[in-house]
């Protein structure tokens, strides 16, 4: 991801180095290039502490007259610094600015939906290339808007979004992630996301959620292609994603037991089932439900004289439900077995 415009902050490329010099998966050759611009850096700033913990850790060799030449130089500096330091007024340019630096406080701390949120919001007016380039800043408003929005917000915000357009294809495999998953072309999305697998792993701030953004994203897409069948078979979701018929069973096992998925798998037939769940169904069960435990415990408390006896007598606690509480739609009450 080059850099179309500002320059990046100098002290993030060198955070970004020392994630790489420490990543298993760069190669020597690389690493040896990496030291010798961690060292560049460290040099250029007098970076005491930050030389000592990379001695430490046998990243760098120990230069004794280096060291004492940066501690030489920030005592000098310490006494030239002026405590006399003043907050400027925020403005608009400030505001939006702080949006960026929120939104990848977000990213980092796994809350994917505030930073996609974010991101979208700073999108025309990203001017914070002290941070990251604009082509990595669209990286992580796209990985972060795909499990975070519906697909009709998805489409608004993000598909069809112009800033977006014009940067998304010189991402690698971005634009196949983002468009095949939108166009249910799940053969497509796989290969993109394997494609991009890479990237999110060589990514400091990825990084760390890395297991956990790949199960996020398999949610997501397996979700959308169980929402349009009742039933489907096992071969057919398959087919569809370029994957074997035990991968995908195994795979779905695996978010049906977490409860990521709703539908069950009839290994006889061969055939997934979805159950989702009905809103107005469970809001209604769930209404029953609390109204049951509330009775009952009122019921309790009248025993135990802890309610004023002279309170009216309560009415029995099972009851016809049927004829006290509404019908909603093809609904119908069971009434419910109260222990005490």
């Amino acid at each position: 991801m080059e850099n179309q415009e500002g320059t990046q902050q100098p002290h993030l490329v060198l955070a970004h180095e020392l994630f790489l010099l420490t990543h298993h998966d760069v190669q020597d050759i690389e690493k040896v290039r990496l030291k010798e611009e961690v060292l560049t850096a460290i040099k250029s700033d007098d970076m005491v502490p930050l030389y000592e913990t990379l001695v430490a850790e046998s990243l760098l060799e120990k230069d004794q007259g280096l060291l004492d030449s940066m501690r030489a130089k920030n005592e000098d500096e310490l006494k030239n610094l002026d405590e006399n330091l003043f907050e400027e007024g925020g403005d608009w340019e400030r505001k939006n600015r702080l949006k960026v630096y929120e939104g990848l406080f977000c990213l980092s701390a796994r809350n994917f939906k505030k930073a996609a949120d974010l991101f979208l919001d700073s999108i025309s007016t990203f001017t914070t290339y002290e941070l990251f380039p604009y082509d990595t800043f669209i990286f992580y408003t796209v990985l972060t808007s795909i499990i975070s929005l519906d697909r009709v917000s998805l489409k608004q915000k993000v598909v069809d979004a112009p800033e977006i357009l014009t940067v998304i294809g010189k991402i690698p495999h971005l634009s196949e992630f983002l468009n095949s998953l939108y166009d249910c072309q799940y053969k497509s999305f796989f290969s993109a996301f394997a494609g991009l697998t890479e990237q999110i792993k060589l990514d400091r701030y990825l990084h760390p959620h890395f297991r956990y953004y790949m199960r996020e994203v398999r949610t997501v897409v397996y979700s959308q292609f169980l929402e349009s069948y009742k039933s489907v078979t096992i071969e057919a979701m398959a087919k569809a994603f370029g994957v074997t018929v035990e991968f995908i069973d195994l795979e779905l096992s695996r978010f049906i037991a977490a409860g990521k998925l709703h539908c069950k798998i009839d290994k006889v037939a061969g055939v997934l089932e979805t159950n989702r769940p009905d809103a107005k169904n469970a809001l209604y069960q769930a209404t029953i439900k609390q109204g049951d435990f509330l009775l009952n415990r009122i019921q309790k408390l009248s025993r135990l004289g802890v309610i004023n006896p002279c309170m009216p007598e309560l009415p029995p606690l099972i009851m016809n439900t049927s004829e006290k509480l509404p019908q909603l739609g093809l609904l119908s009450y069971k009434p419910s077995v109260i222990y005490t």
